[in-house]
């Protein structure tokens, strides 16, 4: 069971870290999110960041920003990043910023 204070669960598989974020990502939230998600980042120094959004009911301009600033970093330490399994009003927000040009989106 998952309490609603928890917002990323992540596991580690070889040079992949894959990110299950939970809940909301909106300007409550996001700096709270960037702080953990870049702490795990940071120490495992993936090649590849998997952001499972599958989980995420809403998201507005706030996780945009969380993302391309997740997209940066994983740049600046040679890996890349890739949003797994947004839910649609999350794949609508990231079609509408043009997000698929920038970064892999996997349904």
């Amino acid at each position: 069971m998952i309490s609603k204070t928890e917002m990323i669960k992540f596991k580690i598989d070889g040079k992949t870290l894959e990110i299950l974020l939970l809940g909301e990502i909106d300007h409550h939230n996001a700096v709270k999110l960037r702080s953990k998600a870049d702490e795990l980042i940071k120490k495992h120094s993936p090649k590849k960041i998997v952001l499972n959004l599958s989980r995420i009911e809403f998201m507005d301009s706030s996780g945009l920003g969380f993302i391309m600033g997740r997209m940066a970093l994983a740049e600046k330490i040679g890996g890349k990043l890739i949003i797994k399994s947004p839910s649609r009003n999350v794949q609508k927000i990231c079609r509408l910023a043009g997000l698929e040009r920038l970064v892999r989106i996997e349904k």
